[in-house]
């Protein structure tokens, strides 16, 4: 157990709201909890260290330095799953596990992996443009760029990014690769530059193009909209789903969802149901959506973004 909080804390990886999430997954000490991203393990640790010695923990993760990582964990009561976490029903079906007593989502990218220039997920950085969370899977930023058309580029830029110069990027972009391949996080950082003339107090002009590829080479809405249902089979009553999400899309997904099911269904006009046979909504919300606090923001300015939302699965 040492050994697992010792790679915590050298990780370099600041997990964010950690207090507040394991707080509200409202750990019961043998229960069955699930982290849907191991990153360097922070709120892995933190678990951990509530469960007790009948416990039990499944970290996901598709990033293989996440799984080299946690191969040195030495606890008997946690497993690690690499693997998407959109995956979750089935990996955990292998392992014999249909229901937990918690689940939390900590979405986006980690911090290593934003500070690693390798992993070319940051213009901060010049590094190969590659931006996959495992790369060992699937097409690079690189080689998408590489190919795909001014439509389809803007339409990412735009839903994705929420990028107003979508198009004019997505332009410079096509044009560029018809002189040479952008191959760098500093070509493309350069490309967007030389677009965005008028730039926003503290925000680099190439921020939200950069966020908008890694989103859909890594499919992460696509995740989050397979995983979210699966929360509500695999959890036991009274079990929790907690998510952490840093961009305005990932919350809509989740808030929506969240709100749909914790609304008792629709009767249709007309029909006469007694109040005790009407059907009730599977989840409850706990609480109000968290937000870092402002020492924290302070401390990690990467938390500035985040926002966690608790729901709690309703007896059946």
């Amino acid at each position: 157990m040492k050994i697992a909080s010792t790679q915590a804390q050298s990780s370099g990886h600041v997990s964010v709201l950690l207090s507040e999430a394991v707080d509200a997954l409202a750990v019961v000490p043998d229960g069955i909890y699930i982290d849907g991203t191991f990153g360097r393990g922070g709120h892995t640790q933190a678990i951990l260290n509530r469960l007790g010695p009948q416990g039990k923990l499944i970290a996901f993760d598709r990033d293989p330095a996440a799984f080299d990582l946690a191969r040195q964990w030495r606890d008997q009561r946690l497993e690690f799953v690499h693997a998407r976490f959109s995956e979750m029903s089935e990996k955990l079906s292998q392992l014999g596990i249909d229901q937990v007593n918690g689940i939390l989502l900590d979405l986006g990218v980690s911090s290593p992996q934003l500070d690693e220039p390798e992993r070319g997920f940051s213009f901060r950085f010049d590094g190969p443009l590659d931006m996959r969370m495992n790369p060992e899977s699937g097409i690079s930023a690189s080689e998408w760029l590489s190919q795909v058309d001014v439509l389809d580029l803007t339409r990412v830029i735009r839903d994705y990014g929420e990028e107003r110069f979508a198009k004019q990027i997505a332009v410079a972009i096509v044009n560029q690769r018809s002189i040479s391949p952008i191959e760098t996080t500093q070509q493309l950082a350069d490309v967007i530059g030389a677009v965005i003339k008028k730039r926003e107090p503290g925000l680099n002009p190439a921020t939200r193009t950069f966020q908008a590829i890694r989103i859909f080479i890594n499919k992460e809405l696509d995740e989050l909209e397979q995983v979210l249902p699966q929360t509500l089979s695999l959890l036991k009553e009274r079990g929790r789903v907690v998510v952490i999400s840093f961009h305005s899309l990932e919350d809509r997904l989740v808030k929506q969802f969240f709100k749909s099911h914790s609304s008792p269904p629709e009767i249709p006009r007309g029909l006469a149901i007694p109040e005790a046979q009407r059907p009730q909504p599977k989840l409850r919300l706990i609480g109000k959506s968290v937000r870092a606090s402002s020492e924290e923001q302070r401390l990690n300015p990467r938390s500035r973004s985040a926002i966690m939302r608790v729901a709690e699965r309703r007896a059946a």
